[in-house]
């Protein structure tokens, strides 16, 4: 939509991804992500941390369960979504003001790590590793021709 706030934030998950499911049956996953700023000191020659941003996600559906089956806490993750505000009173009566986002993406990062990604199917069941023959082969899991 028009006008919406799309980020992406690279950080830390702060805790596992907690799975609950609607009324009407649609996954959704809550998880929180700590995005530190690190800037080099020239003077002491070392790398200072900045303040950390604490942001809780939430994603839906199938994607959902992937990231409860896929992520734990202290992985570094790759988030992109939609930031939210909302407001509320607290127990004491006292105003807050939150930020959440909806995401729309997510992933692991693989600059300290590997992955070995399985696909699922349309309706959400894994699917069987490929031999590279047949109609369901994966044209992207060939060596290229060059």
């Amino acid at each position: 939509m028009a006008g919406e706030t799309v980020i992406t934030v690279v950080g830390n998950l702060v805790d596992d991804p907690e799975l609950r499911f609607t009324p009407s049956g649609a996954a959704v996953a809550k998880f929180r992500v700590a995005s530190t700023p690190r800037t080099f000191d020239r003077q002491t020659n070392e790398w200072k941390d900045g303040e950390s941003l604490f942001l809780t996600c939430a994603v839906w559906r199938q994607a959902a369960e992937n990231v409860a089956e896929s992520l734990q806490r202290g992985m570094r993750v790759i988030v992109q979504g939609r930031l939210k505000q909302r407001s509320y009173e607290d127990r004491e009566g006292v105003k807050r003001t939150v930020y959440e986002l909806d995401v729309e993406e997510v992933g692991a990062s693989l600059k300290n790590a590997t992955a070995k990604v399985t696909k699922t199917g349309s309706t959400g069941q894994r699917t069987a590793p490929t031999d590279g023959q047949g109609p369901a082969a994966d044209p992207w899991s060939k060596e290229p021709p060059f």
